[in-house]
């Protein structure tokens, strides 16, 4: 009679740990369906914040712009200059006003320069003798810039900036890399 009891009092326990468990999967299938939900508000409401933005996008001063957004991302204040201006592989060579090191901005990810060291046949590695990207050093220090960290109209400044700076007309950048070489 106990071995019976004992049983279904087992018995039981599992069959209600199911009806919990099940409840608690119902109600995490849920909670997720709404967290997607507001995911996909958010990117809907900033895609028609940008598009509204976007017709109103000028870069009366690409240097000043430049100098902007590098010192958001530095943390401090940049006065650059530019010295040249590299259009295979595209890339702007800029002192800091105190003259200490180069600045290198380039749509040129730190990636594709690893792999240009690899490769003989590289896009980089055919201008090798006055590529400053292809003879980088190990103790350089890189930033990205992207719309993440330069704010939602930054692809669309970018391609205006860099147009006045470098009066190469590009595709739209998304991303640029900046390379401080002491």
């Amino acid at each position: 009679m106990e071995i019976v009891l004992a049983i279904i009092v087992t018995a039981a326990v599992i069959f209600f740990g199911a009806l919990i468990s099940l409840g608690n999967e119902r109600q995490r299938k849920a909670i997720d369906a709404l967290r997607e939900q507001a995911v996909l508000w958010a990117v809907q409401d900033l895609q028609i914040e940008r598009e509204r933005l976007a017709r109103d996008v000028r870069v009366d001063d690409p240097l000043a712009w430049l100098n902007r957004t590098a010192s958001k991302i530095c943390g401090s204040g940049t006065n650059l200059q530019i010295v040249e201006v590299l259009d295979e592989p595209r890339a702007l060579i800029c002192v800091n006003g105190d003259r200490r090191g180069k600045v290198i901005f380039s749509p040129i990810s730190p990636n594709e320069i690893r792999q240009s060291h690899r490769y003989k046949r590289s896009r980089l590695s055919q201008y090798s003798d006055r590529n400053p990207l292809h003879s980088l050093p190990q103790d350089r220090i890189v930033y990205e810039f992207s719309v993440l960290n330069c704010g939602i109209l930054f692809d669309l400044e970018l391609s205006l900036a860099w147009k006045g700076l470098t009066g190469q007309q590009t595709d739209r950048l998304e991303r640029m890399w900046m390379y401080l070489v002491a």
